[in-house]
């Protein structure tokens, strides 16, 4: 039961020092690197494709940032390198909960527990990782490379990569060095508390045909959100709630720790077999949107508020050769727990203005009570793929890549909407004070076949050509509802029969969906030098289709992507230049576009149609010496090519977002600068480095009315400047993020009732309130570390 998308997600230091020293840079910084690991000026290798390729001869567009580079822009997680990615757009309300959408693929959807599955797919190495509600929150230390490809990825990736993929690439253990290594930084966040990090890794080498390395880290966030003093009095009972045990100042940080080690075993010449373990612990306190009506970064939640996240995925990869031919199989198992308090005191007070709700709810011996309302939720994932694959030698004139595709993933939800004291009349059977259930298991299946054809027509002209030929069967099965209506024939929550799930009283929802269907892609590069080539595609990316849990609306479809592309890779004067950068248009068919109907249940439908014109470039340059210039922008233009109404468009039918109306989420420019100078002192090598990232203002909602009560995020700018060096084996570094302290936001949520939600002039008295994500504040802090 969900009445609204209700989105939850901060000690200034000296830096005047640090930024009269490096702001000289920050005029000349126009530029973000292409691909992550070239700042040496080599080659950079990506397997986007499925087979080792320098990035410059790949006809997609990817953007990838390397181990050095993620160093240098002080990654540690998802966000960190999000905002260096152009085409790249997020929400988020907390840790472990992002959203993400490629060139501006989004409909403003809640992401539900039973809505639809992510547009963009997420790989740690070979296998996916994206579960069903919010991608894994993946502590990034001792990375390769993060690999982005914009645009459907639907060929080679499959069902949740319908608008792009993000690929988090691992350091493998290496037989031929003993590595180790060991960072350690401290911060301090304005208006906010401490944080710290521990991190350290080593490779172990056994023999030449054997290695492990192993990676562990301990991070701190600090809180800067506070929970203030305040108070709610009911208006049909006068029960005054006061929230002074949860008033702290600072209540939104983080503690993160986890490890991975992997072992590389060649089994001959031929064959080498590598598995991977990777967990993490996620203790998230508070939440992390500020409140409208408040001071800054403030809050006023009146019941305790946490996640707990722990999550660890065991994956096999086989490598060898049969023939002339590469294969490789990947497996994998995640298993994931997400345990969440959630203060829903809003919602509850604003029913009671309503309904006068409050008056009907008492204990057993018949006292009315506090109708005061928090969640407790268990959301319990877990994930098995498999995918085995053939490339042919990526010499030859005429090359495949293909293979087959299985996974199966499964969401155990469990959500407990409490009220303390409820009489057993009232509350849900077998459960304490419940007077909402919803435990429900979703499992999702995809089946794939799918290959990519490449043939050398002439030496500079070639062409692709790709299909994946997918089903999906997905279910949904439980019990969600009242006590009362659950059991008395509502044809919503009514019971059908037993109950399937552990720990429901009943079965009210029994749905399944499945379908078949083929996706392609053409593509043709024509290649002007070695150092210049310039391509076309026409590729389809796809969502499965769901389950709507109310009993009375049908299952929605699966919706797809349509991209047209041009893109150009281009390096120029001994590879100290290069530019890289893509036009397209994206013709997206049947949105799934969730919203929330009636009775406050969440519902997907397949409304309208939108397009999406767009370009991106990125550019990297070393003009002279020790001074990098990197950059990268995008543009998108996003709207709806036909009216979304409230039903069938017909006349006199409701129209919720009119055709023009602009997609939410993504700005329609987004841009980054860094400029960084290395030169050497001593036996130091010293650097100077300042970024800045620019994201335009965006739209909260598609549709018209909760657009204007949501309002828009403005568009902002911030500037981070570090400095350091290293001297043998020792680094140290010194930086400031944010510089200026700079107010932005991810997410915007509101809580009311839709009743109210639907009036922008509405009832004050009864809601709404509106809840925004802050980006972190300015963040000061010093890091050392060693690696040899």
């Amino acid at each position: 039961m969900q009445f609204t998308s209700l989105q939850r997600a901060g000690k200034t230091g000296a830096a005047i020092l640090l930024a009269s020293t490096m702001l000289t840079l920050s005029g000349a910084a126009f530029a973000q690197e292409a691909a992550a690991a070239a700042e040496d000026g080599d080659a950079i290798i990506v397997t986007a494709t499925k087979r080792s390729e320098n990035l410059q001869d790949v006809p997609i567009a990817i953007t990838a940032f390397g181990t050095a580079k993620l160093e240098q822009m002080q990654v540690q997680k998802f966000e960190d390198y999000a905002r260096y990615l152009p085409s790249v757009s997020y929400q988020t309300s907390g840790p472990g909960s992002a959203k993400v959408y490629f060139r501006g693929v989004a409909s403003g959807e809640n992401a539900n527990h039973s809505a639809s599955q992510p547009s963009v797919g997420i790989y740690l190495d070979e296998q996916p990782i994206t579960t069903i509600q919010g991608a894994l929150d993946v502590h990034v230390y001792d990375i390769a490379r993060v690999e982005a490809l914009a645009g459907p990825q639907g060929t080679l990736y499959g069902a949740s990569s319908e608008a792009g993929t993000i690929r988090i690439i691992t350091n493998k253990p290496d037989t031929g060095k003993f590595e180790m290594g060991a960072d350690f930084e401290v911060n301090s966040v304005s208006k906010g508390g401490e944080g710290y990090t521990a991190e350290g890794f080593i490779n172990v080498p056994f023999n030449d045909r054997m290695a492990l390395r192993a990676v562990g880290w301990y991070k701190k966030d600090a809180g800067y959100i506070d929970n203030i003093a305040g108070s709610l009095t009911f208006p049909s009972s006068g029960v005054t709630l006061d929230n002074a045990p949860y008033v702290e100042k600072d209540y939104n940080d983080v503690e993160t720790y986890g490890g991975r080690a992997a072992l590389k075993i060649d089994l001959d010449d031929n064959w080498t077999v590598t598995p991977q373990i990777m967990g993490q612990k996620q203790k998230s306190n508070g939440s992390f949107a500020v409140e409208s009506g408040l001071g800054d970064l403030q809050t006023m939640q009146f019941n305790p508020e946490g996640a707990r996240d722990n999550w660890y995925q065991a994956a096999l990869t086989i490598e060898g050769k049969i023939g002339s031919f590469d294969v490789t199989y990947a497996g994998s198992y995640l298993k994931r727990k997400v345990t969440t308090n959630s203060d829903y005191a809003d919602y509850s007070y604003f029913y009671d203005a309503l309904f006068g709700s409050g008056a009907y709810l008492y204990d057993n011996a018949g006292n009315v009570i506090s109708p005061n309302q928090y969640i407790r939720g268990i959301d319990r994932f877990t994930k098995q793929s498999h995918e085995l694959r053939f490339t042919s030698p990526s010499d030859g004139v005429v090359r495949f890549v293909g293979g087959a595709f299985y996974q199966r993933q499964a969401h155990n939800i469990e959500q407990h909407y409490i009220i303390d004291n409820l009489s057993d009349a009232q509350q849900v059977p077998g459960t304490i004070d419940n007077i909402w259930l919803t435990k429900q298991l979703r499992v999702d299946r995809d089946y794939a076949a799918f290959g990519e054809l490449t043939a050398d027509v002439t030496e500079k002209l070639s062409v692709t050509m790709g299909a994946r030929v997918y089903k999906y069967d997905n279910s949904l099965v439980g019990f969600f509802g009242y006590n009362n209506p659950g059991f008395s024939g509502n044809p919503v929550y009514a019971c059908q029969s037993p109950a399937v799930v552990r720990g429901s009283p009943c079965t009210n929802l029994d749905k399944s969906t499945k379908d078949v269907g083929w996706l392609h892609k053409l593509n043709v590069t024509y290649k002007f030098t070695d150092d210049a080539l310039i391509y076309g595609t026409a590729s389809r990316g796809y969502r499965p289709g769901g389950i709507n849990r109310r009993g009375d609306l049908p299952p929605y479809d699966a919706d797809f992507i349509e991209n047209y592309e041009i893109g150009w890779k281009t390096s120029w004067a001994d590879n100290r230049i290069r530019f890289n950068g893509a036009i397209y248009q994206l013709n997206w068919t049947d949105l799934q576009i969730s919203v929330l109907g009636a009775n406050g249940l969440t519902q997907i439908e397949n409304a309208g149609r939108a397009r999406i014109r767009g370009v991106e470039a990125e550019l990297w340059t070393r003009p002279f010496g020790g001074l990098t210039l990197t950059g990268s922008a995008s543009y998108n233009d996003a709207k709806l090519t036909k009216d979304y109404c409230e039903s069938d468009c017909s006349p006199g039918d409701a129209i919720l977002a009119p055709k023009g109306t602009r997609l939410p989420v993504t700005a329609k420019l987004k841009a980054n600068a860094v400029a960084r100078y290395e030169f050497p002192v001593g036996d130091s090598n010293v650097h100077l480095q300042a970024a800045m990232v620019y994201e335009g203002k965006r739209t909260s909602d598609l549709r018209t009315v909760e657009k204007a009560i949501r309002g828009d995020l403005p568009g902002y700018a911030t500037v981070d400047l570090n400095a350091g060096f290293t001297m043998g084996i020792w680094s140290a570094e010194i930086f400031a993020n944010n510089l200026f302290d700079k107010r932005a936001y991810s997410t915007v949520g509101v809580q009311c009732l839709e009743t109210t939600c639907g009036d922008p002039d509405g009832v004050t008295a009864i809601g709404p309130k509106i809840y925004r994500t802050p980006i972190q504040p300015r963040t000061i802090g010093a890091k050392v570390g060693f690696k040899f």
